[in-house]
């Protein structure tokens, strides 16, 4: 079915606003050949000189246009908030859910028939999907891709785990000043993301595994021609989806998920994705919990060799075949009947693609594990649900019982776990609270606890870290996050005192306080109460109507109630 023209509405009525409308068109030096009864597709940009990972894409906005022009559409460039890892404090996730508000509000309120969303960092891609979402016209998504493999004294590195992995060298003196800079200059050398299946590739991958990108679009370089020609592609796109859909509520549904969750787990990927992905199917009423997740990562085996659990990098991952290679191993498991952007099924949008042999994605029958990276715990320290990336965990950890070490702050942790003097026994628990949504505030990445110094230095490399935060994609190691409720609003975790005994159990997926249910009820009625960390602005819309870290921690007002 054709579908009117909403910028119809805009241009085409008989109110005075109507003719004011197409004469600043012209007052842009544009004809009416240019414009008239033209699909208006709107291109919504990321880019940004505070956001490096994205400030490429500018570039490709100039394809996206060159693809609408040549698709019979009228092309329009807009900007939304940008969201960087790099730059932005206390947390990027801080502004989510603000950026997917700005989304929303720039589609439904301008002519748009139709939307590209290009995105790269982290919360971008999430952002993008929960705005298009809830504005519900058809919208696809131009993933910037990630930077090229880093390389340092012959060797291939990936930001973010690798630097990590450097900084902690640095750390325990086995780096000087002067190979930090020389590192500095190795590990990121072009435009784009992070080139490990962290977030912003996890979530391009699932945007992909959504069906909201064009096929292959989720993997390849972002300097490499292929993405530009992509984003022509899906310009042109565009502009039949203007008249022909689907629109995001049709390709967004249960099954839809499943096979994003199954792609998710198969790849590795970051445990942020499943905070992203609980927000999105919030926006369109779709059913989502974390015993979905676990249910799917139980059947859902570890195929992508890829950095921070794996040895290869998203280049090596695009030339293997990237999500479409991944997917099309992955169609037994998947809802094939699923709706694509493209108007297809999934498994017909698969058909036409075909793998090669390589190494870096496994097939369903050499698996790298049995089972997918991501695990839910539960118990009296995580009643409603917490997170492990088993994938990257040490498995001589897995089941751990040990005394608790507590930091009430991330700038008492860095001081402590920095500092020599302060020592560390291996089968100790690090907990770190009051870093969640309410805490941090704004649920920052401080959930990979460093290494303490003294520990390092006698060769240990991983101990079990506990929080209420997230952590990088990129990251790895032992680490429990995503504690709910968290420590701010009461949870078990605020309670926990040193030397309590904590116990770890991913075998059986339970996370426990070693503590009677008395004490932990007396403990948590002598709370005192809390300051909020903002009283004004934004800071205390956030902290009044965000939801906890099991639920997506979207805005209650921004759930879809339709």
């Amino acid at each position: 079915m054709v579908r009117k023209l909403r910028s119809l509405d805009w241009f085409d009525s008989r109110e005075y606003y109507s003719f004011a409308r197409r004469s600043t068109l012209r007052a842009q030096g544009l004809t009416r050949a240019a414009t008239e009864g033209k699909p208006v597709i709107g291109i919504c940009n990321t880019a940004s000189d505070l956001n490096p990972c994205n400030r490429h894409l500018t570039q490709v906005s100039e394809a996206v246009k060159r693809g609408v022009w040549g698709g019979g559409g009228f092309p329009c460039e807009f900007p939304v908030i940008s969201l960087g890892e790099m730059f932005l404090k206390p947390s990027a996730m801080l502004y989510r859910n603000l950026m997917s508000m700005d989304v929303e509000e720039m589609i439904r309120a301008n002519p748009l028939d139709a939307v590209v969303l290009l995105g790269g960092c982290d919360k971008t891609i999430p952002a993008l999907l929960m705005g298009a979402a809830s504005a519900n016209i058809p919208a696809i998504v131009v993933p910037g891709g990630p930077m090229l493999s880093g390389t340092f004294r012959g060797k291939t590195l990936g930001s973010g785990t690798d630097g990590r992995k450097h900084f902690d060298l640095y750390r325990s003196g086995k780096l000087d000043e002067e190979d930090m800079q020389e590192l500095e200059c190795s590990i990121a050398r072009s435009p784009g993301h992070c080139m490990v299946m962290g977030t912003a590739s996890s979530m391009a991958l699932v945007a992909e595994s959504l069906g909201m990108t064009l096929p292959g679009a989720a993997a390849w370089p972002a300097v490499d021609a292929r993405r530009n020609a992509i984003a022509e592609q899906s310009g042109t796109h565009a502009v039949r989806m203007a008249t022909h859909g689907p629109t995001p509520s049709e390709v967004l549904t249960r099954p839809a998920f499943e096979n994003a969750i199954t792609a998710l787990m198969a790849a590795g990927a970051s445990t942020n994705a499943v905070v992203h992905l609980l927000a999105i199917a919030g926006r369109l009423g779709v059913p989502l919990t974390l015993d979905d997740f676990e249910f799917i990562s139980s059947k859902s085996p570890l195929l992508a060799d890829l950095k921070p659990h794996g040895q290869y990098l998203m280049e090596d991952f695009a030339y293997a075949g990237g999500a479409e290679t991944l997917l099309k191993y992955l169609l037994p498991l998947l809802n094939t009947d699923a709706l694509t952007i493209t108007g297809q099924p999934l498994a017909k949008q698969l058909a036409t693609h075909n793998t090669h042999e390589q190494q870096v994605i496994r097939s369903l029958n050499d698996p790298l594990s049995p089972d997918g990276g991501i695990k839910v715990l539960r118990g009296n320290l995580s009643p409603n649900g917490a997170l492990i990336k088993t994938s990257a965990a040490s498995e001589h950890l897995l089941v751990t019982r040990g005394r608790a070490i507590v930091f009430e702050s991330k700038d008492e942790m860095l001081e402590k776990v920095n500092d020599e003097s302060f020592q560390v026994a291996e089968d100790q628990v690090l907990i770190l609270r009051n870093a969640g949504p309410h805490g941090g505030p704004g649920f920052p990445e401080w959930g990979q606890i460093p290494m303490p110094k003294s520990l390092m230095v006698r060769g240990v490399t991983d101990v079990v870290r506990m929080s209420d935060a997230r952590m990088s994609g990129t990251s790895y190691g032992t680490v429990v996050l995503h504690i709910s409720p968290e420590a701010a609003v009461g949870g078990p975790l605020a309670i926990v005192q040193n030397d309590d005994i904590v116990s770890l159990n991913v075998h059986e997926r339970a996370i426990n306080l070693e503590l009677s249910q008395d004490t932990i009820s007396q403990r948590l009625a002598s709370l005192p109460p809390r300051t909020p960390a903002y009283t004004r602005g934004y800071g205390s819309l956030f902290l009044k109507h965000v939801e906890q870290a099991h639920l997506g921690c979207d805005f209650d007002f921004l759930k879809h109630n339709r």
